[in-house]
């Protein structure tokens, strides 16, 4: 009697088994048809093919989060507290004294260190008064908010034990590939902890409208409201990434899902454990994608890159020899294919060492070495509220820099002056200003400082034209 699998015998081995544990069987004996046929599964962990291992390691590091916060109703209509009447009639708008309410929200969270530092999403805890954090095993504890880093949508939270918490080891995310398989953890729709699996289907997803850092893992493991801050892990029980957003028409997983690489997480809870917040290295260059049109009139074989259209005098870019015109394709090894990709692969990177970027220069592929500072504030941002009667009343300015660009994700200026923040219902507000507007030119007179600035909006006028840079488009505003 043979006890081994045989070629020709490979489903008739498999026939009786579950469903689920047929195709995972399949699959095996696809990928590894003479491992599989010459070899009887060992132990009953290689029969079952289960998850359960990983889960049992995992699963205790995830954590579901409640948050409340205290919202003001105003009595009349519910169309006195929607957001659309708010953003042109402002807070007072409405009847009736305001009534005090409980709004209460759910996710999840990921602890990363014993002491009790846990990992979720910004979006998760945003705006909130109370953060409650229960366990798996059912414990509750009273969490604070020890770092935020809205650009990334990520957030610190800090609980006090007495006794060490179960954590998740980081995994390296640049490690993935499409076709990995992955598990999800978290908190959907608040029925309790559960887990997905799926597998990766992209690990360099930009353009996804997702915050300022748009770089995501893209995965089919089913994610749904509640699993936001959650864990997704790799099949070593190692954080891959954290649970962010999720593709749908109806509010539910439709297999579209989109995760933070835990090397970005890995970067936030370093900065937090130096005593400070994550400081994103700057290069000092502004430039766009190499598109399949861009790439046809340079002569180039395909798309993928970032073409070089300005640099920073002085900066680490002008200082590594970089010009106009090259074309950025990789920062330590790892391939850079759009603007996005650039800035996540710099932001996960440490202030003070040096990092190797590949550029090709007509068609030729080079590599230079450039030193990873923070950009610098200079001139000072001498931050100025705008009061008055003028089209920009509402509005708060600043001088431009490279770090108020970087913070403001203002690309290609780094001088003049831009609205940082607006007051809801202001004038400016009104007339159609949004924060990140660089100021160009009022009345016809050029605008280079908040000095300036201030020096044209003191004398009251009936028009006011004002000329202002969006998006990298130049628009005019004519006001009366």
């Amino acid at each position: 009697m043979d006890s081994g699998f045989r070629r020709n015998d490979k489903l008739g081995a498999c026939r009786f088994w579950p469903r689920a544990v047929l195709g995972l069987c399949l699959a095996v004996l696809l990928v590894f048809p003479t491992q599989a046929a010459e070899k009887v599964p060992g132990s009953e962990l290689e029969i079952k093919l289960s998850f359960a291992p990983l889960v049992k390691a995992a699963a205790p590091a995830v954590v579901n989060i409640y948050t409340k916060r205290v919202v003001e109703a105003r009595g009349g209509s519910p169309l006195f507290d929607d957001p659309f009447f708010k953003h042109f009639f402002g807070e007072g708008f409405g009847f009736g004294q305001p009534s005090k309410r409980i709004q209460n929200s759910l996710g999840s969270g990921v602890i990363v260190r014993p002491d009790g530092l846990i990992v979720t999403n910004h979006h998760v805890v945003k705006d909130s008064d109370e953060i409650t954090v229960v366990l798996g095993d059912g414990r509750e504890f009273e969490a604070r908010i020890v770092a935020r880093e809205e650009k990334v949508d990520l957030a610190l939270l800090r609980v006090k034990s007495d006794k060490p918490l179960p954590a998740l080891a980081f995994g390296d995310s640049d490690d993935l590939e499409v076709g990995d398989l992955v598990l999800a953890i978290g908190n959907p729709f608040g029925v309790g902890q559960t887990v997905t699996s799926g597998i990766v289907s992209a690990v360099a997803r930009t353009h996804v409208g997702i915050g300022d850092f748009g770089f995501f893992i893209q995965t089919d493991a089913a994610i749904n409201p509640g699993n936001s801050g959650g864990a997704l892990i790799d099949m070593q029980g190692r954080l891959a990434g954290i649970n962010t957003a999720i593709f749908s028409r109806t509010g539910g997983s439709i297999g579209i899902g989109f995760a933070i690489p835990s090397n970005m997480v890995a970067a936030v809870v370093a900065a937090e454990a130096s005593g400070g917040h994550l400081v994103r290295p700057w290069l000092g260059l502004d430039g766009q994608a190499l598109t399949a049109e861009l790439a046809e009139g340079l002569g180039l074989d395909r798309p993928g890159g970032v073409v070089i259209s300005s640099i920073f005098q002085g900066g680490p870019a002008d200082r590594a020899g970089l010009q106009r015109g090259d074309i950025v394709v990789a920062v330590n090894g790892r391939e850079v294919r759009d603007p996005q990709g650039l800035r996540f692969r710099l932001a996960t990177l440490p202030i003070g060492d040096t990092a190797a970027l590949t550029a090709l220069r007509r068609g030729r592929a080079m590599e230079v070495n450039f030193e990873l500072v923070a950009a610098p504030e200079v001139p000072p941002r001498q931050e100025t509220p705008l009061e008055g009667r003028h089209a920009l009343t509402g509005a708060t300015v600043a001088n431009l820099s490279p770090a108020v660009a970087e913070e403001m994700g203002v690309m290609g200026a780094w001088e003049g002056v831009v609205i940082t923040a607006i007051k809801r219902g202001s004038y400016a507000r009104r007339a159609g200003f949004e924060p990140g507007d660089v100021v160009l030119r009022i009345n016809g007179e050029d605008i280079g400082d908040v000095a300036g600035l201030l020096k044209a909006v003191a004398e009251s006028k009936d028009r006011w034209e004002v000329s202002l840079r969006r998006g990298g488009e130049v628009i005019t505003l004519v006001l009366g």
